[in-house]
């Protein structure tokens, strides 16, 4: 059911969201589509997955379109975005979800595999970024939410190229936010703690547990994503350049 208050509204609104096959990058889409945005749904290689999002998308009363391809070619980010102008006109809301994590101990890390992480959650973040602004600006504004990582700010055994790369979203997103405030774009940082659900194999393993978590609790899915919807809606316009963590207290800033 589509929000009717015009601060939680998203009618006429089109939202990008990378890597929303599952877990939260799924969540967030449907969650906007539950707030009137049409979508743009990308992933790299889980066709089947993604068209069942799309199926759900569909079934809310929304519109969704997929583009395949891989954030860390220029050449696919601008294909996929060109694919979301083409069928929608603007792209008003990008979320950078896009993300794989491995582990592996800092003195057996090859320079490709540090390579391998960042390309994906920082340098995907910035090419899919630099290549939906113009659309933003042509717009009069948009709204940009990024995933950061915990450990980009607790540090990780085994994680240093997850740790590096998250931490450069946080950067990121503050480089954006200050060059394009005075341009209607608003860039904020959601940080999900122990997240619970179904994990992909490259997700790892976290040294987290309900124990060790204030709340006693893993987080659910939709608690990260329903922060990352709501910092797409009109009543966060006011906000922008910020990391909020959702941890369950596991890391208070």
């Amino acid at each position: 059911m589509v929000a009717t208050s015009p601060m939680e509204s998203l009618n006429g609104k089109v939202a990008l969201v990378t890597g929303a096959s599952r877990r939260i990058g799924r969540s967030t889409a449907l969650g906007l589509a539950r707030h009137g945005a049409d979508l743009v749904i990308t992933a790299r290689s889980a066709r089947d997955e993604i068209e069942t999002v799309a199926d759900e998308i569909r079934a809310i009363g929304q519109k969704a379109t997929i583009a395949m391809g891989d954030v860390t070619s220029e050449s696919d980010v601008q294909e996929m975005v060109e694919a979301a102008k083409s069928a929608h006109g603007r792209i008003d809301i990008l979320v950078n979800n896009a993300a794989i994590r491995r582990q592996v101990p800092l003195l057996d890390m090859t320079l490709d595999e540090w390579r391998e992480i960042n390309a994906v959650i920082l340098d995907g973040a910035f090419l899919v970024s630099r290549s939906v602004l113009p659309i933003m600006l042509e717009n009069g504004g948009g709204t940009i939410v990024n995933i950061g990582g915990m450990t980009g700010h607790t540090g990780a055994v085994a994680r240093a190229h997850v740790c590096a790369a998250k931490a450069g979203i946080v950067g990121l997103t503050k480089a954006i936010a200050v060059e394009f405030a005075d341009r209607g774009i608003t860039a904020n940082c959601v940080i999900p703690g122990k997240i619970g659900g179904p994990r992909s194999a490259t997700s790892g393993a976290s040294p987290a547990t309900p124990a060790t978590i204030p709340l006693g609790r893993e987080g659910k899915i939709e608690e990260a994503a329903g922060m990352v919807v709501s910092m797409c809606l009109p009543h966060a316009r006011f906000m922008t350049g910020q990391s909020v963590h959702v941890s369950g207290g596991l890391y208070m800033p």
